[in-house]
C-alpha cells in the first residue's frame, strides 16, 4: 500500500461460486438504504438485516433535483390570509389586555387625570380675555382652578382609602347638610343669583359656593345606600318601597333647585334618579310612567319661562335670530367651524375675544374645538366615553349592591352632564347652563366630581381579582425599588494597579 493511497475497511469476501466482489467504501453510502442507516456507510458493509426489513414496505422516494433541501417546504399562505392572521392576533391581545382585572382602574385614574389636565389648559387659555375684561390678572381664573383642583385631588385621594362602610356612613349627613345649603339659598343677603339663577352662596370675596353641586354626590351616596338595604330585606319587588323615600327626596331637592331657577342642574339630577330606579330593576311600566310625569312637569317649567323657551328654539340654529338670542348657539357652532381638523393653536381663539358668552364655563368645548379642531374635540369624547365604561364595567362586575347603585350612579350623573354639555355647544340641545365635567371652570362643580372619581377608583381596586392583582405587583415595585437604591447607593471604588496589593 502506497502512502498516497487511503487504507480500505475491513469487508467480509466474496461467497465462492457467486462471483461478486465484495462491495467498496462508497457504495453503500450511495445506496438509499444505506443513507438511511448510519453503520452501514461508516463500515461500507451491507445494510443491516432490520434496515432491510423496515425498507421493503416504503415506496421508492422520487428522485429529487440537486439543491434542494431534504425536507419539504410548506405550502406558502397567501397574503390576505397573513394579513387577516395579524389582524386576528392583534384582536386577541388587545381582548385579553381589555379583560385585564385593573383595566377599569387604569380607565377611571388615567382617563380623569388627562381630562383634568386638558381642563386645566383650556381654562387658562379660555379665560384669559375675559379676565382682562374685567381687569383682572390674565391667569386669575387659571389660579383658581388650579387651587380647586388641588383641593379635589386630596378628596379624590380620600375617597379612594376610605372603605365602603364609611362611604355609606357619610351619605347621610352629606345629604342633611346639602339640604341645609340649598335653604340658605334662598335667604335675602346670602344667597346670589349669577346669569338669572339664584343658586349660589356667597361667603365674601371672590369665594362662592354652589349647593345643588354636592347635592347631585348626595343623592348618589345616599340613594345608593337606601336601595343596597331595602335590596338586602328584599323589599324592592314591591313598588312602595321602590318609590319611597327616593322619589319624595329627590323631588325635594328638585324643588329647592327650581326655586333659584337652575333647570339644567334639576335635568342632571333628574338623570341620576332615573339611573338609580333602574339600576334597582324598576318595572318598566312604572319606569314609563314617572319619566312620563318628569317629561310633563318639565314641558310645563319651559312654557312657563320665555328664556327657557327661547333656548329651546335656538336647537339647530345657524343665525343669530331676532334681538340675537340664539347668539351663543351659533358663535358656538362657529368656533367649531374656524377649528377645522386641527384647530388654529393654543391661545388662537377668536371667538373668545367677547364674542361668545362664557367661553371657559359652558362653551369651554366650543373654545377647545376651535383651537385644537376636530382632534381635541374627538380625544375628549374618547375619554369621557372610557370613564363611562369603566363605570359600568365596575357596576356589573360587583356583588356588592351599594357598590353597584354608586357607581351607576356616578356614571349616569358623568355621562349625562358631559352629553347635556356637549349637545347644547353642537346645537342638538338646548342651552342648560351645566358645565363639562372636570373640565370647565368651577370650583363648585369639580370638587364633588372629583370626589365622584375617587369612589369609583375605589370601587374598582375593591374588586377581588383587581385587588389580588395589586397585591402581587407590590413586592417586585418594591424589589424594583430595592435595585435602585442600591445602585444609587453604591460608591465609586478606585481600581488599583496590579502590582499594589
Amino acid at each position: 500500500m502506497t502512502p498516497d493511497q487511503p487504507a480500505a475497511p475491513r469487508s467480509r469476501p466474496a461467497r465462492p461460486g457467486t462471483g461478486r466482489p465484495a462491495p467498496r467504501s462508497g457504495g453503500s453510502a450511495r445506496s438509499g438504504a444505506a443513507s438511511r442507516s448510519g453503520g452501514a456507510a461508516r463500515s461500507g458493509g451491507a445494510p443491516r438485516a432490520r434496515d432491510a426489513v423496515r425498507a421493503k414496505g416504503r415506496p421508492a422516494s422520487p428522485a429529487r433535483p440537486r439543491g434542494t433541501a431534504g425536507a419539504s417546504r410548506p405550502p406558502r399562505r397567501p397574503a390576505g390570509g397573513n394579513v387577516l392572521d395579524r389582524l386576528r392576533g392583534l384582536q386577541q391581545r388587545v381582548r385579553r389586555a381589555w379583560d385585564r382585572p385593573l383595566t377599569a382602574y387604569y380607565l377611571l385614574l388615567g382617563g380623569s387625570l388627562l381630562i383634568l389636565v386638558l381642563g386645566l389648559v383650556m381654562v387658562y387659555s379660555a379665560s384669559q380675555i375675559k379676565a382682562l375684561q374685567s381687569g383682572l390678572s390674565p391667569s386669575y381664573f387659571f389660579r383658581k382652578q388650579l387651587f380647586a383642583a388641588a383641593l379635589g385631588g386630596a378628596l379624590m385621594l380620600l375617597a379612594m382609602r376610605m372603605p365602603i362602610k364609611l362611604h355609606r356612613a357619610f351619605a347621610y349627613p352629606l345629604l342633611a347638610v346639602s339640604v341645609f345649603l340649598m335653604c340658605l339659598v334662598q335667604v335675602p343677603g346670602m344667597g346670589i343669583a349669577v346669569n338669572g339663577n339664584r343658586n349660589w352662596i356667597s361667603f365674601g370675596g371672590p369665594f362662592l359656593l354652589q349647593p345643588s353641586e354636592f347635592g347631585k354626590l348626595a343623592l348618589v351616596l345616599w340613594g345608593a345606600d337606601l336601595l343596597a338595604r331595602k335590596q338586602d330585606k328584599r323589599l324592592l319587588a314591591q313598588w312602595k318601597h321602590l318609590l319611597v323615600p327616593l322619589v319624595p327626596a329627590a323631588a325635594l331637592l328638585l324643588g329647592l333647585i327650581m326655586l333659584g331657577g337652575d333647570m339644567g342642574t334639576a335635568i342632571i339630577l333628574t338623570a341620576i334618579l332615573f339611573g338609580l330606579l333602574w339600576l334597582a330593576g324598576a318595572p318598566t311600566r312604572l319606569f314609563v310612567g314617572v319619566l312620563a310625569l318628569a317629561g310633563v312637569i318639565g314641558m310645563l317649567l319651559i312654557k312657563a319661562s320665555a328664556n327657557r323657551m327661547s333656548r329651546l328654539a335656538c336647537i339647530g340654529a345657524t343665525e343669530p335670530g331676532d334681538h340675537d338670542q340664539c347668539w351663543q348657539a351659533v358663535h358656538g357652532i362657529y368656533a367649531l367651524a374656524n377649528g377645522g381638523w386641527f384647530g388654529s393653536g393654543l391661545g388662537a381663539s377668536m371667538e373668545k375675544w367677547g364674542e361668545l358668552p362664557e367661553p371657559h364655563t359652558d362653551f369651554i368645548f366650543a373654545i377647545t374645538g376651535e383651537e385644537l379642531g376636530l382632534a381635541g374635540t374627538l380625544s375628549v369624547l374618547v375619554l369621557f366615553a372610557a370613564l363611562g365604561y369603566a363605570g359600568i364595567r365596575v357596576a356589573g362586575r360587583t356583588e356588592d349592591p351599594f357598590v353597584r347603585y354608586a357607581a351607576g350612579g356616578v356614571t349616569t350623573w358623568i355621562t349625562a352632564q358631559a352629553v347635556v354639555n356637549i349637545g347644547a355647544v353642537l346645537g342638538l340641545l338646548p342651552i342648560a347652563g351645566v358645565p363639562l365635567p372636570l373640565f370647565s371652570y368651577g370650583g363648585s362643580a369639580l370638587l364633588p366630581t372629583m370626589f365622584a372619581v375617587g369612589l369609583l377608583i375605589a370601587f374598582a381596586r375593591a374588586e377581588p381579582a383587581a385587588r389580588a392583582a395589586l397585591a402581587m405587583r407590590q413586592p417586585a415595585l418594591r424589589k424594583k425599588l430595592a435595585r435602585v437604591r442600591r445602585k444609587t447607593m453604591r460608591r465609586p471604588v478606585k481600581r488599583r494597579p496590579s502590582g499594589e496589593r
